[in-house]
């Protein structure tokens, strides 16, 4: 290998997979915990309530055609009289939502109501309003909806977070010359400058620290060869190819695992 080798290591895509899914992620999550939390759970209380309406009318009506006398009239001038019972907090609906809010119309129909199959009414219903058939199971409240804000705020950060460092890795790499290592931040550090390399971590996860001092400051350089580089046989392993050319020019010491090696403490006979 030549000594002098120049090797840039970009962003794998490896990683850029992984942030890109981050990023779909938590933005996804923002979209509906935001939906949930503006208009989602008020159209869901809206289903709740009417669905309970229904179920009302159907009581009602069986109750007052019980021996069977009730007229058309009678019916249709009780059910106009009829509103859904709603909550005294009103923000907890659509916006849109008139309130009062009478009984739909189709529960004034006393030929249809005479069926008693009120849960095949409210499939219609909800078919010819495009609401959701299948009510929640409790309504939800305002601290609820608050709840799903925060949450959206929560995965809004998280989103600009997964964003922002995969643009920010998107335009670095790690290189190195003749003479140098470029990393990852634009610090250009001598090899001259490198006193101590830890590889530690390199065999297993692929990071090495390098520490210098020197003309080039002082400090520490982290290399991440999942990030930038890989490990990839068909790219001709860029980080390992790297690491190498590193340690070609490295003079300093170097740190690596090994398994530790077990003594007896004082007074204690070895074991065969």
């Amino acid at each position: 290998m030549n000594s002098t080798e120049s090797i840039v290591c970009k962003p794998t895509p490896w990683f850029l997979l992984r942030a890109l899914v981050m990023l779909l992620m938590f933005g996804v999550f923002t979209v509906l915990f935001y939906t949930d939390g503006t208009t989602g759970y008020r159209k869901k209380n809206e289903v709740f309530y009417l669905n309970k309406a229904f179920q009302a009318a159907n009581e009602a009506f069986s109750k007052m055609n019980a021996g069977g006398t009730l007229t058309p009239d009678a019916w249709t001038a009780f059910a106009a009289k009829q509103e859904v019972a709603i909550p005294a907090d009103r923000s907890v609906l659509p916006a849109n939502l008139p309130l009062p809010l009478a009984w739909p119309a189709v529960l004034h129909d006393f030929e249809r109501m005479k069926s008693l199959e009120w849960n095949i009414l409210w499939r219609e219903y909800t078919r010819d309003r495009g609401l959701n058939a299948a009510p929640p199971e409790h309504p939800y409240d305002a601290g609820k909806m608050r709840e799903q804000l925060i949450v959206c705020v929560i995965c809004a950060v998280l989103s600009g977070t997964a964003g922002f460092f995969l643009i920010r890795t998107l335009r670095r790499s790690i290189s190195v010359d003749g003479q140098a290592i470029v990393a990852q931040d634009g610090r250009r550090v001598l090899f001259a400058d490198l006193k101590k390399l830890d590889l530690r971590k390199w065999d297993t996860k692929g990071i090495a620290f390098l520490h210098y001092e020197g003309a080039s400051g002082e400090g520490r350089i982290r290399v991440d060869g999942l990030t930038y580089g890989g490990f990839a046989q068909k790219d001709g392993e860029p980080a390992e190819r790297l690491m190498r050319q590193i340690r070609s020019s490295f003079s300093g010491e170097i740190i690596e695992y090994t398994a530790a090696e077990v003594t007896p403490s004082e007074g204690t006979p070895p074991t065969d």
